[in-house]
């Protein structure tokens, strides 16, 4: 058959990451799904292969010139794929957008409404007609001067700066300065200025106590130190540097994120007092549309804005049509259930999966046909009635004539599928095989797939017949106000595990990460109080750069170095543990300085990465790596798997409760030594579990998890179930914001916020036992969760 009319799309020899040579054809102008346990390789054959091949061919059609200017992913290790589209990747990045991102830049909602304020708004009398620039807080021509359109400003004060004035400067009454040689330093220089360094701050002159916190004058004087006897200490020129001047230099410039933290301690967060925190200059504040101006519309929730839009009174033709193409953008996001967010909505206080779904609504808009969308796990963060309205998305985008790709975890979008790729059969080395192709129900009889025993003889849970543990003691919450959460009032049950429940952008992560962690955090060392331990799992990676590995954060590696420090060789050596880091000069190589591989410039083409060529990816140079420990190099340990560490380190406990932590939580398929940078966010969850699991803590601690199972296979939710409810029969509390409604089941004690998102949302709808809530009227909760139950 002629390609052109084949209306599959055909990959032979797929091999990317733990792929083994896969050959699988998938059809065009359809929903398929990609489904298989986490590692299993369908995010390889889905992202690393189909979309890269694509990607790949649309850069060879772009001019050579213009190709250095796009971001560019490899060609990935295949054979050939034939009939593949153009393809648009909606994946859950894991970078963090800009604290200048939001709602509407992701959406460019904003762009609209800008444009519509320029040519439709009502100008003061006289005043320029501005250009559409001038309404956006992200440029010179719009932003307010005084914040510089951030809206906030930092300031401090001397209260912060000189928490106790009982102590002299001598004695640290300016907690602010740095500490070490250079506060020594600060407070030898005001000496030498001629200030009374030994008196009490409060008897200071009011003049000399301004001067000393907040002066922008920087005086060099000769600075003669006086320190121990025995030393030589020599004069040498000194340049003051105010308390304010430090916090505010500190806070801005330096790459350290402690000594940001410790800085954000003597600074107050405050709107800014020249735009009131509206972030624009009083010019294109001083126009509106409907009566309000840019800033307060971009603040309301989209489905208000959209019925301030439909009510508007007629302002001409200009104001029509621009009013109009701003509904029809606003309409895919309500439907994807993000009606509660406002455009000025930050875009870093947005989960992952409500990013994505704001980039799926932009595509819906856009009208392309005959393209391949690729989504990751689209339903997470998403309440099953959400879930509802992206399959009808998904549909609409299938519809409009595009092939629609999806790495999906959840059973209602799998049962959804016109055809289903499962890989598998288990994780990393024991996977990356495609176990079936075809319609949804060819999958019943591959007895191989851990997805077929649950979505086609779901398996009751195994936490579900045992009874409701009774909770001692509670920690009670009230009058809470934050966000969209009103003079809450809410009872977390101790000694056992509660899951929080409700629809998208009810105030959930609110109320538990911000509201019951910080009551909790506040109260940690009160006498009496229960609970003696505060850990909060979330999804952000473990390390930002691909010298973070599963080694490295979970302490592992420190074990496995000293077990080479303590070898014959190493010893004979004279190598301490340094020697075996691959972060420090001494034992890595240097050409790749520890990294592995080193970036080739191939001018018109993308970067691409090759192995070193003086280490061979191996991190180490040849000297380190002739010592070993049973055989295995430091490099060769790195690159175990911890199932096969667990073999390996056998005989040493410390390396061994680790690796059976990370085992029990389904994660053995990953490397030792693997990137921080390739785990997905639920992975990186998991780890940190793990590494508060292995600490074997008596203390009753509080474990709070948001949304532990997103990105998880049903058969690996079941795994760390055992693992959360085992932390409840060891005593702890668990408290968790979940979605799964098979999880919500499972547990002890529930408590459901909505009714709705956003400003419909932010209140108790219910709380109690699972089938208490189940039977709870007006939850949009209740009714999925009966289901769940079998009631």
């Amino acid at each position: 058959m002629h390609q052109s009319t084949d209306p599959y799309v055909r990959v032979r020899g797929a091999r990317e990451h733990n792929l083994r040579g896969v050959d699988v054809d998938i059809p065009r102008d359809a929903l398929t799904v990609f489904t298989g346990v986490s590692g299993s390789g369908k995010s390889s054959l889905a992202f690393g292969t189909l979309y890269a091949e694509a990607q790949r061919r649309y850069f060879e059609s772009v001019a050579p010139y213009a190709r250095r200017l796009i971001h560019q992913i490899g060609a990935p290790k295949v054979d050939s794929v034939t009939g593949l589209p153009p393809a648009v990747s909606l994946e859950q990045r894991r970078s963090t957008p800009g604290s200048r991102s939001s709602v509407g830049t992701v959406t460019l909602l904003s762009n609209s409404l800008r444009m519509l304020y320029s040519r439709a708004g009502a100008y003061p009398p006289g005043a320029e007609r501005l250009d559409s620039d001038a309404f956006s807080p992200n440029t010179a021509a719009g932003a307010c001067p005084s914040c510089h359109g951030i809206g906030r400003i930092h300031r401090t004060d001397e209260q912060l700066l000189v928490p106790d004035p009982d102590l002299s400067i001598r004695q640290g009454a300016i907690a602010a300065w740095p500490g070490a040689w250079q506060g020594k330093n600060l407070r030898d220089i005001l000496e030498a200025l001629g200030h009374d360094v030994d008196a009490p701050w409060r008897e200071l002159p009011a003049r000399d106590r301004e001067w000393i916190l907040f002066t922008e004058e920087q005086p060099v004087v000769t600075v003669h130190p006086v320190r121990e006897a025995e030393r030589i200490q020599r004069p040498y020129q000194g340049t003051y540097m105010s308390a304010h001047r430090y916090v505010m230099r500190t806070f801005a410039d330096s790459k350290s994120a402690s000594l940001r933290a410790r800085a954000e301690k003597f600074l107050t967060d405050s709107p800014c007092p020249v735009c009131e925190g509206r972030r624009l200059r009083p010019e294109a504040l001083a126009v509106t549309f409907a009566g309000r101006t840019i800033a307060e519309l971009a603040a309301v929730p989209l489905t208000e804005l959209d019925g301030v839009l439909a009510s508007a009174p007629p302002g001409g033709e200009a104001a029509r049509v621009l009013a109009e193409d701003l509904r029809a953008r606003i309409a895919p996001v309500t439907e994807l259930g993000l009606g509660y967010l406002s455009l000025d909505r930050t875009a870093p206080s947005l989960s992952a999966g409500e990013l994505q779904r704001l980039r799926l609504a932009t595509q819906l808009k856009s009208g392309l046909f005959g393209v391949v969308y690729v989504l990751d796990e689209p339903s997470a963060g998403l309440h099953p009635a959400d879930t509802e309205a992206l399959l009808t998305v998904l549909d609409r985008l299938k519809a409009a004539g595009n092939t629609v790709f999806v790495v999906e975890h959840h059973l209602d979008v799998v049962r959804h599928a016109d055809w289903l790729v499962d890989v598998g059969p288990l994780a990393g080395e024991h996977g990356g095989r495609v176990l079936h192709s075809g319609p949804p129900a060819g999958l019943a009889d591959v007895a191989e797939s851990a997805t077929a025993r649950h979505l086609f003889a779901p398996l009751e849970s195994p936490e579900r017949p045992r009874p409701v543990r009774e909770a001692r003691g509670a920690v009670r919450l009230s009058g809470v106000d934050r966000h969209n959460l009103r003079g809450v009032t809410a009872e977390f049950p101790l000694g056992v595990f509660t899951a929080v429940t409700g629809v998208s952008g009810s105030g959930k992560s609110t109320l538990v990460g911000q509201a019951l962690a910080g009551e909790v955090a506040g109260r940690l060392a009160e006498p009496g109080f229960p609970v003696r331990r505060l850990v909060e799992v979330d999804q952000k990676p473990i390390g930002r750069t691909p010298r973070s590995n599963l080694a490295t954060y979970t302490g592992l590696f420190d074990v496995v170095r000293r077990l080479f420090t303590a070898s014959d060789e190493a010893r004979a050596r004279g190598w301490k543990a340094g020697r075996f880091s691959f972060n420090v000069p001494g034992g890595r190589c240097e050409t790749c300085q520890g990294e592995g591989f080193v970036s080739v410039e191939l001018l018109f083409l993308p970067s691409t990465y090759a192995p070193c060529p003086q280490c061979g990816g191996a991190r180490y140079n040849a000297e380190t790596l002739q010592v070993r420990y049973e055989g295995l190099t430091i490099a060769e340990v790195l690159s175990l798997t911890v199932e096969a560490a667990a073999v390996f380190f056998a005989q040493v406990p410390a390396a061994a409760r680790s690796l059976r932590a990370l085992e029990d939580i389904g994660l053995g398929y990953l490397r030792l030594g693997q990137p921080a940078t390739e785990l997905s966010g639920g992975e990186a969850q998991r780890i940190k579990l793990a590494t508060e699991l292995q600490r074997l803590r008596r203390d009753h601690t509080l474990y709070l998890l948001d949304e532990p199972t997103t990105g998880l296979h049903p058969a690996d939710v079941r795994v760390l179930l055992r693992q959360l409810h085992g932390l409840v029969e060891a005593g702890h509390s668990v408290v968790v914001v979940e979605h799964d409604m098979d999880v919500v089941a499972g547990a002890d004690w529930v408590i459901d916020l909505g009714p709705g998102g956003g400003a419909e949302g932010g209140r108790v709808v219910a709380s109690g036992t699972p089938s208490e809530v189940a039977r709870t009227p007006g939850s949009r909760t209740a009714g999925y969760l009966a289901r769940a139950l079998g009631v």
